[in-house]
């Protein structure tokens, strides 16, 4: 049980970060993004072959960091799959959800969301192939932190978490402590009085989809350290990443944060009593209870 509590903490820590894009999006622009998942796999990929590059061009930046299976190249290659991932994210909705909004209502942006996310993830498998790939063949072994009750734990899992909170500790001095994060709030809370206050809308959106592209690679890469990455990461994680968001509140930053760790938590405590075949059901579980005693969320609020 204890083991499962710390890995649902891990992976709650990667629905967080993807959770975080997709609330904004969802509160500023009203409508549910499902091809948002995919944007993780974009960064993984975006990653590897980065990493790949890096690696041929400066073979130094192959060694591997300490004790964990992340080398130096991976660190650059994280970086330049942000602002790939990002720019991913505001091409997407130049080309495609800018117009539908444009011309049509939320329900044909929810359709059109589903149709980019289906070519995202075909493209992916067309250019890399349907099976997976890891960011290092080489094998780390857990540590073991306890033997009663028995705990182990892998250098990787715990750079991810320490990563992940630092991500969100940035993020929360962003929106906090400067006037971008600032009017960044004020617009996805009231759009229109926002624009009236002098607020640039058009770069505030722009803004929430490069943010989310960002936060998306990351939880990407992340997810890429700690398994396997194939086309199907978006697929795998669109659910999770949704039940964060509706837990935790459609609009808030701190409530994405929070739902990630409860749908993580919940889903792998659930593999302690259930088969892991019905674990896959565990975010609606929680979707449903939660709308059923919170139909806004943990911290979300009602919205004309």
């Amino acid at each position: 049980m204890i083991q499962n509590l710390v890995d649902g903490i891990l992976v709650g820590s990667v629905l967080s970060l993807g959770a975080i894009g997709l609330t904004l999006v969802m509160h500023m622009l009203r409508f549910a993004n499902f091809s948002h998942a995919e944007l993780l796999s974009i960064g993984a990929y975006a990653a590897l072959v980065f990493d790949a590059v890096f690696s041929a061009l400066l073979p130094p930046l192959a060694a591997s960091i300490g004790p964990l299976s992340m080398t130096w190249a991976l660190v650059l290659a994280l970086v330049a799959a942000v602002g790939v991932t990002g720019a991913s994210a505001l091409a997407i909705d130049r080309l495609v959800f800018r117009r539908v909004r444009a011309k049509g209502s939320e329900l044909s942006m929810v359709f059109a969301s589903f149709g980019v996310a289906m070519i995202i993830r075909n493209v992916m498998g067309l250019v890399f192939g349907l099976g997976t790939h890891l960011y290092s063949k080489d094998i780390v072994f857990a540590v073991v932190v306890s033997r009663d009750p028995m705990l182990l734990i892998k250098p990787d899992q715990v750079f991810v978490l320490g990563a992940a909170l630092l991500v969100m500790v940035a993020l929360h001095l962003m929106l906090s402590r400067t006037t971008l994060g600032f009017a960044l709030r004020a617009v996805a809370e009231n759009p229109t009085l926002a624009q009236v206050n002098g607020v640039n809308l058009g770069r505030m959106i722009a803004l929430v989809w490069v943010l989310g592209g960002g936060l998306a690679a990351i939880a990407g890469v992340f997810y890429g350290l700690t398994n396997q990455i194939s086309p199907m990461i978006g697929r795998d994680l669109v659910l999770p990443v949704f039940a964060a968001t509706i837990v935790g509140g459609i609009g808030s930053v701190y409530g994405a944060v929070l739902g990630g760790f409860v749908v993580g938590i919940a889903a792998n405590l659930a593999l302690a009593v259930l088969p892991s075949g019905y674990s896959p059901s565990v975010p609606f579980l929680i979707i449903l209870a939660v709308l059923l005693v919170r139909p806004n969320g943990l911290f979300g609020e009602a919205r004309a």
